[in-house]
């Protein structure tokens, strides 16, 4: 149990004997902005003195005259007009310390009351090439997955595949006309985007079918040729949601190329999902599911389309069925809550979906709310995020002007990280297999942890010197960080496993010995910080806290030439820890660590 948690279980009583209300007041004991005032501070004695009608500094007196936890602490100390300053027994860390040591989750315990979480993110459309947007999903999601289920709870990741729609309509047509065999072998997907763009182009221009084909097809005189591109990739698309069997043999041999090319990317990112549940899944129940939200009142038809008006969010209506009878992504979404309520109940769904998407999922999220009251017990929260820019202050761009593929991002990231690792003298002894897998992590790591560092809603610069930097708040630092820790039992010949499963007793006498051992105490909160608003970066920050505490502990308290045995044996025990509670941080956040570097 970290310091926190058990100072919100001993100040509880207390503060339940005061208010009702007890509960919102916990969370104002927070960890002390300076050491040279404790430990931990709580200044709930300020807004409950209103509330009570006394001074602040009178009920702080009463809350400290009433504590019993003195395992844990002595009476805390008022301080100013009613703070209360908290300094942690150091017997009580140095027995905290002996338990994380031993302890696989580190005295993280499971919560108490699992939830069941759906996480809905990357969900990138399959005929294109993933891009630099999907890293900021793939990456939260990912870690926010890996940080609830180390919690305790149950979690569910679907990956909501855009693979049905008009594309396909204009991938079909486009592909029967345009198609290079060649280039299709060797690359689907890029072949595939090149076809989407043709056609699009050719919507756009308003050409029509004998326009756009020109010499190219023998049947320019056949009765579509006079048909507009745009009329002819609408008939696909109805053919494919009809069912026409031409066109599902062709859109699955499509999917199949396609779920090989995204998985090749996944397998770099190591990203796995529970689910792989497109929109094409949910296509059978839409027109039932809009028919009944007709027939109950909470949709209309408007102008020949079908809409539900919400209009304490936007005067504009919510779409679900188009002027053609065509439904959209509004539509999949309903079902797809629909589909997610009766097959994993859930507690909360996420929707890890940048913030351009703010107003649909403010519209999803009140009409299936209006379709049954029992929703409403249904935490819905979108997780949203900004853009990746470039130098020029602009969405992150090739110079030609594409948005950046994802697989070219990789590379470039590995690319760069081989540098680093070329000029480590920790690597020189590798075989170049090896250099080139830490390679590998490095670069990976440095990428998923530039975007996870951030405020998920801000935008951010991106720059493969800054992500790679050795110092600094980076996923490099930290798996340096780690590799550097590692190094001591490598260089005083200690067996970390066999240290750690002897029981070492562990004495506090340096104050950056103790200053680590709070910080080591703090991973819990840290984790339980990150998902109380979906923000992994409360974790980055932790972990680059705690290395920076470390980094004081080791110029301080040397280890190996410790000036006792008891001495020593404290600090091998803290930099243990410290490895395992920053690999472990890595870990949640998808990074791998490195033993050398």
């Amino acid at each position: 149990m970290s310091i926190q948690s058990e100072l919100i279980r001993s100040f509880r009583p207390i503060l339940q004997s005061l208010t009702p209300e007890a509960e919102s007041y916990l969370g104002m004991i927070r960890r002390a902005g300076d050491d040279k005032f404790g430990d931990y501070q709580a200044n709930f004695a300020m807004p409950l003195a209103k509330k009570l009608g006394k001074k602040p500094r009178d009920v702080a007196e009463e809350i400290a005259n009433a504590w019993t936890n003195f395992d844990l602490c002595p009476k805390p100390e008022v301080a100013g007009p009613g703070f209360l300053n908290i300094r942690i027994n150091n017997a009580w860390l140095e027995k905290s310390v002996q338990t994380q040591l031993t302890d696989e989750r580190l005295s993280v315990p499971a919560v108490e009351k699992p939830r069941t979480i759906v996480i809905d993110y990357s969900a990138p459309n399959v005929a294109k090439p993933m891009h630099v947007g999907h890293i900021r999903s793939t990456s939260i999601g990912d870690a926010l997955y890996k940080i609830l289920k180390f919690l305790g709870h149950n979690v569910i990741s679907d990956n909501h595949l855009g693979d049905w729609g008009t594309q396909f309509g204009m991938i079909i047509w486009g592909y029967r006309r345009f198609l290079n065999p060649e280039a299709y072998q060797a690359n689907p997907v890029a072949e595939l985007t090149r076809i989407y763009r043709l056609v699009r182009q050719l919507v756009d221009e308003k050409k029509t079918v004998k326009e756009a084909v020109g010499s190219r097809q023998e049947a320019v005189d056949s009765p579509d040729g006079d048909l507009l591109v745009g009329d002819a990739v609408l008939m696909e698309t109805s053919k494919l949601h009809h069912g026409d069997e031409e066109n599902i043999a062709l859109w699955k041999q499509i999917m199949q190329s396609c779920y090989k090319e995204i998985d090749k990317v996944y397998s770099r990112l190591k990203v796995r999902f529970d689910y792989t549940l497109g929109e094409s899944s949910y296509q059978p129940q839409l027109e039932p599911l809009v028919e009944s939200m007709i027939a109950s009142g909470l949709a209309q038809v408007s102008e020949g389309a079908v809409v539900v008006f919400n209009p304490e969010i936007s005067e504009a209506p919510f779409l679900i069925r188009k002027r053609d009878g065509a439904f959209i992504y509004g539509t999949t979404d309903l079902a797809t809550l629909e589909y997610r309520k009766a097959h994993f109940h859930p507690d909360a769904v996420l929707y890890v979906v940048d913030s351009r998407q703010a107003l649909h999922f403010q519209q999803l999220f009140r009409t299936w709310r209006r379709m049954d009251p029992a929703n409403e017990n249904v935490e819905l929260k979108h997780v949203s995020f900004g853009t990746v820019m470039g130098d020029d202050g602009k969405p992150f761009k090739t110079r030609s002007g594409d948005t950046v593929g994802l697989e070219s991002l990789l590379d470039e990231a590995e690319s760069a990280a081989w540098k680093v690792v070329e000029q480590s003298q920790a690597c020189q002894s590798m075989t170049e297999e090896q250099r080139r897998d830490v390679a590998r992590k490095v670069g990976i790591g440095a990428l998923k942890y530039a975007d996870l560092s951030q405020n998920r809603d801000s935008d951010y610069v991106f720059s493969y010197e800054k992500m790679l930097a050795m110092n600094g708040n980076t996923a490099t630092y930290m798996q340096y960080a780690y590799a550097r820790v590692r190094s001591i039992f490598d260089k005083g010949g200690i067996d970390v496993e066999a240290f750690r499963n002897s029981n070492p007793a562990i004495v506090l006498t340096q104050p950056a010995e103790r200053a680590l051992v709070i910080e080591l105490s703090r991973f819990e909160e840290a984790l339980l910080s990150a998902v109380s608003d979906y923000r992994p970066n409360q974790l980055t920050s932790y972990l680059f806290e705690l290395a920076a505490r470390y980094s004081t502990f080791f110029e301080r308290c040397p280890v190996l030439k410790a000036e006792s045995e008891e001495a020593k044996t404290t600090r091998l025990a803290l930099c243990d820890l410290t490895a395992r509670t920053i690999q472990k941080g890595l870990e949640l956040l998808g990074i791998e660590t490195v033993e050398r570097m």
